[in-house]
């Protein structure tokens, strides 16, 4: 189900983490060669992603929301 990022944090390893429209939370990595996301690592780059959609795949398993 596709949802909207509205905010992002970081988890306990530092990592970004896209806060979902649903409740749900998302790692949004930039991780070479395997996954391309440089935008994640500037606060200019998150900001332009928000209201953005990913799939959210919490959501199609009909998971409660996430504690962050």
């Amino acid at each position: 189900m596709q949802q909207s990022i509205v905010g992002f944090h970081r988890d306990d390893e530092q990592h970004w983490v896209a806060e979902l429209a649903c409740g749900h939370g998302q790692h949004v990595r930039h991780d070479p060669p395997w996954i391309n996301r440089p935008w994640v690592i500037t606060a200019e780059g998150r900001k332009q992603r928000l209201g953005t959609p990913l799939n959210c795949v919490k959501c199609d398993r009909g998971e409660p929301r996430d504690r962050w």
